[in-house]
């Protein structure tokens, strides 16, 4: 089946008592017992299961490739909370292989709650796989990789990072985020597990919070992780459920739209005198270009740029936008932009003169005159 059909179609049923098209939301924190003490209609309390999380999580599944059914998905409250299941699925003692450039609360996950807990971490430039070879340890079991990564869009070639990690004994984990699975198959490049910010592309409004995590299979490790999901119940609720299987349902076409708006951009941007550096792997002369026409089917709807004059000069062009708006997020309707070194405080290795974008659905032509005036 192809990817829009399982899109649009995917973990929806007709609702039997009414006929209802839209899947109802299943608001029950409990559920009725069989006589015999058996729970034969298959959930017995949210926190373990429901039916709109259950829906979600197969959804989200069949989009990645996985197995299907709730064997292989996990559902969480957030993306961070996704990611801290991966970690947490670990043992005080072992050692993580991570990107030198990721989402900053990922690193700080790392560095602040897992480190003191006797989790290792080397950060390394992971377009340098003889830097990440050189780095794995006897004691290496997770290689976590995040392309297009945050915010310089390094590209990171994953198949090559699961080889590595899989020559160890290791796993291999993708954040897919800003890719999404409409653009990027972690798993065609034998990743074994995908990790979502559901808040991101897939939901896709800026109106829900969520997570995800996906296995290849249902691995040991992967086990571990929906032990966490259950035991510790970082879960998103079933109304957050409704509502990122709602977005899923526009994601290929969105991300069609998103990613040519983002070209444009990027091309506007690349040929302009305040503009010293465009981050955008849609770019032929980007570093990881080869590498992200092999691994993506397009090249997503973020980008970031450096503006010439330093700090002072980009928060300006930031104050200076009309139709952006100064958020941080990514992945919704309308476009954003924003300084990325002053959210992510003191310790960034975020250059300070960076103004990281996700491109929306608005005209190009409408969102490069407003980029064009704020430059000025």
């Amino acid at each position: 089946m192809n990817f829009e059909t399982i899109a649009a179609q995917a973990a929806h049923q007709i609702d039997p008592a009414t006929g209802a098209v839209a899947p109802p939301i299943y608001l029950s924190t409990t559920f009725e017992r069989d006589a015999d003490g058996e729970y034969s209609r298959g959930f017995v309390y949210s926190r373990v299961d429901n039916p709109n999380r259950h829906a979600l999580e197969e959804c989200l599944a069949l989009l990645e490739g996985g197995e299907t059914g709730n064997a292989a998905s996990a559902a969480f409250a957030s993306g961070s909370a996704a990611t801290a299941a991966v970690f947490q699925a670990l043992a005080p003692g072992d050692h993580v292989i991570a990107p030198d450039d990721c989402y900053h609360g990922t690193s700080r996950m790392l560095r602040e709650v897992f480190a003191p807990w006797g989790v290792e971490t080397s950060f390394v430039d992971m377009t340098d796989a003889d830097a990440v070879q050189r780095s794995v340890r006897p004691n290496t079991r997770l290689v976590w990789v995040e392309t297009p990564s945050n915010p310089l869009l390094k590209i990171t070639d994953i198949a090559r990072m699961a080889a590595i990690a899989h020559s160890a004994g290791a796993a291999c984990a993708c954040d897919n985020t800003w890719a999404s699975p409409m653009l990027q198959r972690p798993f065609e490049s034998d990743a074994d597990l995908v990790v979502h910010s559901t808040t991101k592309y897939l939901s896709g409004h800026e109106d829900v919070t969520g997570g995800a995590v996906v296995g290849r299979e249902d691995s040991p490790f992967f086990q571990r992780v929906r032990l966490i999901q259950n035991l510790c119940g970082a879960v998103p609720s079933p109304f957050d459920c409704w509502l990122t299987l709602r977005g899923i349902r526009t994601l290929p076409v969105r991300m069609r739209a998103h990613s040519a708006n983002a070209g444009q951009l990027a091309r506007f941007l690349e040929d302009h005198s305040q503009v010293s550096a465009v981050h955008y792997p849609g770019l032929p002369d980007h570093p990881g270009h080869d590498i992200a026409a092999r691994q993506m089917s397009d090249f997503g709807g973020m980008l970031s740029f450096q503006v010439a004059g330093g700090r002072e000069a980009a928060m300006a062009v930031a104050a200076g936008v009309k139709l952006f708006v100064r958020a941080t997020s990514l992945g919704g309707t309308q476009s954003l932009i924003e300084h990325r070194a002053s959210i992510e405080g003191p310790d960034t290795t975020t250059p300070d003169d960076l103004l990281r974008v996700s491109v929306g659905l608005e005209n190009a032509d409408d969102l490069i005159g407003d980029l064009a005036q704020a430059l000025g």
